[in-house]
């Protein structure tokens, strides 16, 4: 009994000393735009995004609960590419992270340091990248891509009318 009390106090000293070397992020560091580094299929090889691969995707936060996400790819012929992804909000307190109203699991979000957050979903995991230098207007241009991706309810009708009978 003895033993097993030494090494529970051992393990939990141990997991107090990791936590104190790992500085808190305060949440607020997730607002801007940012862009997705590397992501990774379990089982599969990484893949770095960028020039390289002509693909990455963009993520925007704002302040007051925005939350926009695209695609964004490089054609072979120079042509940038936006691909609306989903609009809509995000909250993310005290390290637990929502988006579209969707609960993520501990893990799924993790702000390393206020430029860098490690994510999960699903089998893929992700490194991304704050962007503070991304001109506004181009932040502006893509969530407003985004924004564009909700059908508004009168035209959901004249499509379903029109296109669905």
């Amino acid at each position: 009994m003895k033993k097993m009390m030494l090494m529970m106090a051992a393990l939990l000293l141990s997991a107090i000393s990791v936590s104190a070397q790992t500085p808190k992020v305060a949440d607020k560091e997730l607002v801007g735009a940012w862009l997705l580094q590397k992501m990774q299929w379990e089982g599969e090889k990484e893949m770095v995004c960028g020039k390289e691969s002509g693909y990455t995707q963009f993520k925007y936060y704002g302040a007051d609960g925005e939350y926009a996400c695209a695609e964004i790819s490089l054609t072979k012929e120079g042509k940038c590419v936006v691909m609306p992804h989903e609009y809509g909000t995000y909250t993310f307190k005290n390290g637990v992270y929502t988006e579209m109203g969707r609960s993520t699991k501990d893990g799924d979000m993790v702000l390393v340091d206020k430029n860098t957050f490690k994510g999960r979903w699903m089998n893929r995991h992700d490194i991304w990248k704050k962007q503070p230098q991304m001109p506004e207007k181009l932040v502006r241009y893509i969530v407003n891509c985004c924004m564009m991706k909700q059908t508004p309810a009168e035209m959901q009708q004249l499509i379903k009318e029109n296109m669905f009978k």
